[in-house]
């Protein structure tokens, strides 16, 4: 699905926590960076839309997603993963050439 775990749990509570652990959003966010990096823009773009649609009606992202239940899982809101989203926003920008324009001279 391409959401990135932070670790698998398999059960084994190896974080002292009961249950399983969802995608880590900034994980995901890192790899739309290392994916622009190499140059595979197209998947780059594709996965940062794809995480886009996972904010909630006002845009706010939480520490998590499980993409099974199709839910936003853990701290909420989370600011790691929005740190994760501006950074991935402007890598991939960059990556692509937008935003070079810088406008009119200002003095």
């Amino acid at each position: 699905d391409g959401f990135v775990l932070r670790y698998r749990t398999g059960g084994s509570q190896v974080d002292g926590l009961p249950g399983n652990e969802g995608a880590f959003l900034a994980c995901t966010f890192w790899l739309v960076d290392n994916l622009a990096l190499l140059g595979r823009l197209e998947e780059a773009r594709d996965l940062f839309e794809r995480l886009l649609t996972l904010r909630n009606d006002v845009g706010l992202l939480a520490e998590e997603y499980d993409p099974r239940a199709g839910r936003l899982l853990g701290n909420f809101p989370q600011a790691f993963s929005h740190v994760g989203l501006v950074n991935s926003a402007h890598n991939l920008s960059a990556a692509l050439g937008l935003g070079t324009d810088a406008g009119p001279e200002r003095s």
